[in-house]
């Protein structure tokens, strides 16, 4: 025979633990802007037809405020393309920067890269060795790649750009599994 309140010490733990987890996944993100080092590396993100997407456009934007700010001696624009498309990110966001006055000597593409992982190893590659740099992308994009600049030998921090008004709960959602994956199952450079 049970008492009817016997099930509440094992129930307790297990709501706590439930009511925690949908707080950290329901949580908006946040990096504090660390002291902006001399090289930005710019995380790719969409483009369509040669312009960049708004996701994309905001990390450039902020990019350039960071750069107009001064410091910035070089941004590393990033992302390759999708098959069949005649343009990739990395050129259309060092074209799109180059048009808002930044000066071709400071703009680097690396045109290859697809997945976050791949941008910052083709960074990495473009740069002198050692090079520090401070990580453009959005708030949700921020702590997983800063976890992976880590894993992968890069001094980094981030400066993030805003998110949409309404960012989108699935992106919201995958940043923080795909940081958790990252971070229970590691990254080898």
């Amino acid at each position: 025979m049970t008492t009817r309140g016997a099930a509440l010490p094992f129930l307790l733990p297990v709501l706590l633990g439930v009511l925690a987890a949908c707080t950290w996944l329901l949580a908006r993100p946040h990096v504090a802007a660390g002291p902006t080092h001399p090289t930005l590396v710019v995380l790719g993100a969409a483009q369509y037809s040669g312009r960049p997407s708004p996701a994309f456009k905001r990390r450039l934007d902020h990019a350039l405020s960071v750069y107009r700010a001064g410091g910035v001696q070089t941004i590393v624009v990033t992302g390759g393309r999708q098959p069949g498309d005649p343009y990739t990110e990395g050129e259309v966001g060092a074209a799109y920067l180059r048009a808002r006055g930044v000066p071709e000597s400071a703009l680097i593409a690396e045109a290859r890269s697809r997945t976050t992982a791949e941008n910052l190893r083709g960074a990495r590659v473009l740069l002198p060795p050692g090079t520090p740099v401070t990580l453009i992308t959005d708030e949700a994009h921020a702590p997983r790649a800063l976890v992976l600049a880590r894993a992968l030998g890069l001094t980094a921090n981030a400066n993030p750009s805003p998110l949409s008004r309404n960012p989108d709960l699935r992106y919201l959602l995958r940043e923080k599994f795909a940081l958790l994956g990252y971070t229970l199952l590691g990254l080898r450079g």
